[in-house]
């Protein structure tokens, strides 16, 4: 019978192993895409992620965020997608000092629904793109106010 002592220090040797022969920080950082993060542009951060062309207008990427958000600093919001194959999902905010707030990698068996929250500095538009596996690049925008800034402000 194996102890969680026992399972504990298995697991530290494992991760040090794989520390070791350098696999363990290649992992962990797989989908992190620094030129993305750091764009100014939302035009710039689609771009990082592989989208081919300028981005569409689509109904069936669907954005949901407040009107008026109170507090910047946790602006609840949404994306979500019914098109077939789609890659990735983001989450912009045009005029944050970095634009992409969030990614998220989709597959088949994902449901391309979620949630998170947000830093928005001052009023702006926000976009959800979704990328297709062929490179297209379709979105959905829609502008949030914000009475108290949440990036410092």
């Amino acid at each position: 019978m194996t102890t969680r002592r026992d399972a504990l220090k298995h697991s530290a040797v494992v991760a040090g192993l794989l520390a070791a022969t350098g696999l363990f920080p290649t992992l962990a950082r797989a989908s992190w895409t620094k030129s993305a993060f750091d764009a100014r542009s939302i035009a710039d951060a689609v771009k990082a992620y592989g989208a081919g062309a300028a981005p569409a207008e689509s109904k069936d990427v669907t954005l949901t965020a407040p009107d008026i958000a109170e507090n910047g600093a946790v602006v609840p919001m949404g994306v979500a997608t019914t098109l077939p194959n789609v890659k990735h999902l983001l989450l912009l905010v045009e005029k944050n000092p970095s634009a992409l707030v969030a990614k998220f990698d989709v597959s088949d068996a994902v449901e391309a629904n979620f949630l998170t929250r947000a830093k928005m500095g001052q009023s702006s538009d926000v976009y959800a793109v979704a990328i297709t596996a062929d490179g297209k690049a379709l979105f959905a925008k829609k502008e949030v106010k914000v009475t108290l800034g949440g990036c410092g402000g």
